[in-house]
């Protein structure tokens, strides 16, 4: 009995890693909707765009001012960094997980963006782009802010103040 134990436990052993390794696959989800959902959001945010330059150019009657003009497109780009976090998320866990995207590396002109070789350096390309959506979605309500004060303008300029602070220390600890 005591023989066949270690052969029997080893088998188990095997057959359960086995198992556990394939459960890795279950991210597949996540790269599948995720890539689905950057495309939904590129091409929501090439609707905005669309919309708010024809009803600029073409309706006779517009009355667009430029801050609705910049709001609008603003918020394009917002759709568009987010798709970017989606696109970088799919890429990224699919490369922790699955498999490195041999094509993009054949290319050479995109191993930078793919260079993902743990879950912080996925999390901090994903915190980046993030932190370029608040950036763009602050720039966004600042151009719709109604400035009623000086306190209001203050209040701006002291935002804008902390967010450079914040971009250079990224810059420089390379965040």
């Amino acid at each position: 009995m005591s023989d066949n134990s270690p052969g029997l436990g080893k088998k188990l052993e095997n057959s359960f890693e086995r198992v556990l390794w394939s459960l890795r696959f279950i991210v597949l989800l996540g790269v599948i909707f995720g890539a689905i959902s950057a495309i939904i959001l590129f091409v929501v945010g090439s609707f905005e765009i669309f919309s708010v330059l024809s009803e600029a150019f073409f309706e006779v009657e517009s009355h667009l001012s430029h801050e609705t003009i910049l709001i609008g497109l603003i918020g394009a780009i917002d759709f568009y960094l987010i798709g970017l976090v989606l696109l970088i998320f799919s890429f990224g866990i699919y490369e922790l997980f699955i498999s490195q995207i041999d094509i993009a590396r054949s290319c050479g002109s995109f191993t930078n963006i793919l260079e993902v070789r743990n879950l912080d350096d996925l999390k901090n390309k994903i915190l980046k782009v993030i932190i370029m959506v608040l950036i763009v979605t602050f720039f966004q309500r600042v151009l719709d802010l109604d400035m009623a004060s000086s306190l209001d303008a203050l209040a701006m300029a002291i935002s804008i103040c902390l967010i450079c602070i914040g971009v250079y220390y990224m810059g420089r600890h390379n965040i």
